[in-house]
């Protein structure tokens, strides 16, 4: 299908845009989605996403059903994709989920890049098929392929060729071979013919015979080089094969398809009427977006946060902490100054956990970012709101379990109200932490430089925590207030001893904690606004 549109401003363009947006889907080469979600999470959740909002939840689910059917797909629909340390599906199934992604919205054209890259012989042939199935509903599917085989050509039904950015051949695959044969450049041996193709592309004539105009020159440049006793090259050189490939085609091909292309055909009212809403309609709205987002989140990153490996770890520290302090007195100076190095401890080392783990969030997520907003499947505030919400759940799982295994075995005060209030201050600084780590994952989106500017950043908040120095010289005094381990470490000694003992007293004396549960609250809320605002910032200059 071709469309004549003639765009006189640049609203028109907008219109135009929004309505391929939803008329063209695009598989990368390389499979973006997430590792920890089944395939029928993953269809199900780009179907709730992108299918418009006239339809029904369950219609849309019933549609990824049946995406999953027509793909082949039934068998594995409740495993894992998988990933480089998840066990999975195949690589051929994980390539058909990324198409069942894209065709899920029934598009009119499909572009794929490279979709048999590192694919088995067999499997890039049901991929090819499952296109080729594809294509004979009425679509139009645009791929890329290197080296196919034999079987794998003879599926597609055009074919554009093409050698150093320059067209060499466009029509139909059946006839390739005798239009490079009507101008005089025909296999020697029985080979491919892709692989045929490719050597004349790339100019490699040693298993080619070559047109008697190249012959003729390269006759012409050896008599030449006689002259000049250099060595004779007896082959047309790739830069005179290339030349040669593109002329005949100009000369022979490019008027009468460049004139078919061009011919306009009429728009219906349907699209006319697509084209001229300039209003983009999202397949959801906002509230529903979130939801499912948030939902998605929370299945995706359940299996990271919930590991044996960080449980086992948790547990641990918590329980060497607890011998360690092991009913720990703190009626006699050395005992408080115990307690009080216990206290500052669970302050730093729940500042740093979530600052790791917050950094690599929009690194690891860029790419899935960037496809699932260029289809617009949500609103970007949207999905930071769902992404940065959806972890809360799972960040304060495991502080519970540490703090009942600390709390009681180090001997802190043995009352409820203490010890829900020490676990309410230490969720204000997992949160402000995760805020941090946020900014700058958002700020840098690259895990090397926002691990060192992390390192660096947590390394100075914890110096800064009043705990190592109590006397900070004026000139970099303000250093800790912007330091949520110095607001934490406060706090948690408010909770255990009000009035704070001389012994622990900071050169800031402590009021009734509000200045400090007003500090981490304001850094709460600005790590993530600049977050936000950071990934707003790279998405505007990617646009």
């Amino acid at each position: 299908m071709s469309l004549e549109l003639r765009c006189h401003c640049c609203s028109d363009i907008i219109q135009l845009e929004l309505y391929l947006a939803c008329r063209i889907g695009f598989v990368t080469q390389d499979d973006v989605l997430f590792t920890h979600l089944t395939v029928k999470e993953t269809l199900t959740y780009a179907a709730l996403l992108r299918l418009p909002r006239t339809m029904t939840r369950e219609q849309k689910k019933e549609r990824a059903m049946d995406i999953i059917y027509e793909l082949g797909l039934e068998r594995c629909q409740d495993t894992m994709i998988g990933g480089s340390f998840v066990r999975g599906v195949s690589g051929g199934e994980r390539k058909r989920v990324c198409i069942g992604n894209e065709i899920i919205i029934n598009p009119s054209l499909l572009f794929l890049d490279e979709p048999t890259s590192g694919l088995d012989s067999t499997t890039a042939l049901r991929i090819v098929q499952l296109l080729h199935d594809i294509a004979e509903t009425g679509k139009t599917v645009i791929t890329t392929i290197h080296q196919p085989s034999s079987r794998l050509f003879h599926k597609f039904d055009k074919l554009i060729l093409l050698g150093r950015g320059s067209l060499l051949y466009f029509g139909k695959t059946a006839e390739a071979m005798p239009y490079f044969s009507s101008i005089g450049c025909n296999p020697l041996i029985a080979m491919n013919p892709a692989e045929f193709l490719l050597d004349l592309a790339n100019g490699n004539t040693n298993d080619v015979s070559v047109p008697s105009e190249l012959d003729d020159k390269v006759h012409m440049e050896n008599q030449n080089l006689q002259d000049t006793n250099s060595k004779i090259n007896l082959r047309p050189s790739a830069q005179d094969v290339h030349e040669y490939l593109v002329d005949a085609y100009e000369h022979r091909v490019a008027y009468k398809e460049k004139k078919k292309l061009l011919a306009p055909l009429p728009i219906s009212d349907d699209m006319k009427a697509t084209i001229t809403s300039s209003k983009r309609e999202w397949g959801t709205n906002w509230c529903q977006q979130y939801s499912i987002l948030f939902c998605r989140g929370l299945k995706e990153r359940r299996h990271d946060y919930l590991s044996w490996m960080r449980i086992t770890q948790v547990i641990a520290t918590s329980i060497i902490l607890g011998l360690l302090w092991w009913h720990s007195d703190p009626t006699t100076p050395k005992g408080l100054q115990d307690q009080a190095g216990l206290l500052f401890f669970i302050a730093v080392f729940w500042g740093f956990f979530p600052v790791f783990t917050a950094i690599f969030t929009f690194p690891q997520e860029r790419a899935m970012l960037n496809k699932e907003r260029a289809a617009d499947m949500y609103k970007l505030s949207a999905y930071f709101l769902a992404r940065t919400t959806s972890d809360l759940p799972l960040d304060l799982f495991l502080p519970v379990i540490f703090m009942v295994i600390v709390y009681f075995m180090a001997g802190l005060k043995a009352s409820a109200m203490r010890f829900f209030l020490s676990m309410l201050t230490v969720f204000l600084s997992i949160i402000a932490a995760q805020g941090l780590g946020l900014a700058i994952g958002a700020t840098l989106l690259d895990i090397k430089k926002a691990t060192t500017l992390a390192s660096v950043t947590v390394m100075t908040f914890m110096l800064a925590g009043g705990f190592f120095v109590k006397r900070v010289p004026p000139f970099i005094s303000w250093l800790r207030y912007l330091s949520f381990n110095y607001h934490t470490y406060r706090l948690l000694l408010k909770v255990q001893y009000d009035p704070v003992p001389d012994i622990l007293m900071t050169s800031v004396p402590l009021d009734n904690g509000v200045t400090e549960v007003g500090a981490l609250v304001a850094m709460i809320i600005g790590y993530r606004v600049l977050a936000y605002l950071s990934l707003r910032r790279v998405k505007a200059s990617n646009g």
